[in-house]
């Protein structure tokens, strides 16, 4: 049997002094950037005396639609008064987004002593970047006396990072084809994966209307007190812009439409208040909090529009398949522009034709680029996926920069701008655009989340 021991705490002092040397220290701890697996974070974990942390745990799964959830839950149960932590990922600007308590980013100097913490008791056991932002965020957590944990599955959910730590309520928002080389081919697969949040005795609420068989046997085998969407819960969108959510013929209560991405977030949503009504009598929250959370829920780059010179801008973080077909539904709903012109990247390893094909009847100019990682496709695959897709006009501009400013030189009044295919690159765009300016050093404690 191979087991890896966590040798005796060490005096080591913090590595670096500042955020970007942790971060890029990081990237090189672990010999492979995914490796799934339970053992050493719960190894770290139990170093720091954290394998069951003094705080409730809400674990969020799904192929799309988790950071969300993340967000409409964090939003309600701040407003229900609870100190709140939610641990996201992938960032759109700055690693401190994925760390946040009761709605705010961790600072540099935060997240520099979490990480020394952890050196102090992590002995010889390598964690890949993923499971290394987890411990931080569990051990932030705890250090900030949060009391509800709102956790956001990285890869798949049986053997991500997250699972270490059993949840008190788990969700998996939708079930679609993703990191197939990972999780599977097939959403009987990929359902199996994700199923591995789901706990004995504890509620499952699935957002997903035709959940895979797999893991309805999941859960049955294991005992979980599933519910899911379409029937045990529902919600009817409302003609005066609000919604209905439907649980019994005795539970029925209207509330405001999220103010971000969409219809597709009314299952979002819906699923959010099956999960507070879960854990009500642990975690009571009043309906009127309920509203408020859902009203003042905020999420960028979740099909958000802004107005440049007279031009409306999407940016949406839409990157697999699923999610571009929702987004092509989105923009085939919304008033018809003169043109739409399409600012777009994304990573290698996707489905490229898969994320191009939905949004080819009704983008008229596609403007590729490529993210600023190492995981982004190249201009020229791009270019040969968009030709083999029979795209009307493409053109190529390799820095995301500058590929915004020529997409705002060539709109025009009735036009409209897609920006979308990977968060690695929307971040950046609306950086580039001045649509997002860090909080500096001096004001970074007071700094509000960037949703806000």
């Amino acid at each position: 049997m191979n087991t890896t021991t966590v040798c005796p705490p060490k005096d080591r002092s913090p590595r670096f002094s500042s955020l970007e040397g942790w971060l890029d220290w990081l990237e090189t701890l672990h010999p492979k950037k995914i490796d799934l697996g339970l053992g050493r974070t719960k190894q770290v974990l139990s170093a720091l005396g954290l394998e069951r942390p003094p705080f409730r745990v809400i674990t969020i799964g799904g192929t799309n639609g988790k950071g969300s959830c993340v967000a409409l839950l964090e939003s309600i149960y701040l407003e229900a008064g609870y100190r709140i932590g939610a641990f996201t990922s992938p960032h759109l600007w700055r690693y401190n987004e994925r760390l946040r308590v009761d709605g705010r980013e961790t600072t540099d100097d935060e997240l520099i002593a979490i990480f020394g913490k952890i050196e102090l008791v992590r002995g010889d056991v390598t964690l890949s970047y993923f499971e290394y932002s987890t411990v931080a965020a569990i051990a932030e957590f705890a250090r900030r006396e949060v009391q509800i944990a709102i956790l956001e599955v990285g890869l798949g959910g049986r053997l991500d990072a997250v699972n270490a730590l059993d949840p008190d309520a788990s969700m998996i928002v939708s079930i679609d084809l993703d990191h197939q080389a990972w999780l599977g081919d097939s959403r009987d697969a990929i359902g199996f994966e994700k199923a591995g949040i789901l706990r004995r005795a504890r509620p499952g609420i699935v957002a997903d209307r035709d959940p895979p068989a797999t893991l309805l046997a999941y859960a049955q085998n294991l005992g979980t007190a599933l519910r899911l969407l379409g029937r045990d819960f529902d919600y009817e969108l409302l003609s005066d812009g609000g919604w209905r959510y439907q649980a019994t013929a005795s539970e029925s209560l209207i509330l405001p439409v999220p103010s971000f991405g969409g219809r597709v977030q009314l299952g979002n949503v819906a699923a959010c208040v099956a999960v507070i009504r879960s854990l009500e009598t642990e975690l009571p929250v009043r309906d009127a909090a309920l509203g408020r959370g859902i009203e003042r829920a905020r999420l960028p780059a979740r099909l958000e529009r802004r107005l440049l010179d007279g031009v409306e801008w999407i940016f949406d973080v839409a990157h697999n398949p699923a999610a571009a077909r929702v987004l092509a539904d989105e923009l085939a709903c919304s008033r018809k522009p003169r043109r739409t012109i399409a600012v777009f990247a994304a990573m290698a390893d996707k489905d490229l034709a898969g994320l191009i094909e939905p949004l080819i009847p009704v983008v008229d100019e596609w403007l590729v680029t490529r993210a600023p990682t190492e995981r982004g496709a190249s201009t020229d695959t791009l270019l040969s996926v968009l030709i083999e897709s029979d795209a009307k006009s493409t053109q190529a501009q390799p820095v995301v920069a500058e590929a915004c400013r020529y997409a705002r030189s060539l709109a025009e009044d009735g036009d409209r701008v897609l920006v979308f295919g990977s968060c690695y690159m929307v971040g950046p765009a609306m950086t580039a655009l001045g649509l997002y300016c860090a909080p500096s050093q001096t004001d970074d404690r007071a700094s509000r989340w960037t949703g806000v």
